[in-house]
């Protein structure tokens, strides 16, 4: 029988330990993936174009597509000025 492995072990084994590196990578990318997941939807659900959320919140369409595919870091006080002026969503954020 196969042993079973968790979900951790699993990125261990394909991206290193924590603190290591590739895993850092793998982490980074993997928010800005989410960030960019959520921020899709909810523009989605607003019934706006990329264009549109861009003109509301002072950026451009093709930051907000870069956004959205997971290809900027994008700092808190911008992700917060699209979701609260764009979307006008509120952003909670925890430290857990």
């Amino acid at each position: 029988m196969k042993k079973i492995t968790t979900f951790e072990e699993h990125l261990d084994k394909q991206y290193g330990k924590k603190g290591s590196e590739r895993r850092d990578k793998f982490e980074s990318d993997s928010i800005s993936f989410r960030l960019g997941e959520m921020l899709r939807e909810e523009r989605t659900k607003a019934k706006l174009t990329q264009e549109q959320l861009a003109e509301k919140t002072g950026t451009k369409k093709s930051y907000i597509s870069r956004i959205e595919a997971g290809k900027s870091d994008i700092q808190i006080s911008t992700f917060y000025r699209i979701i609260e002026l764009g979307l006008r969503k509120r952003l909670n954020i925890s430290i857990t």
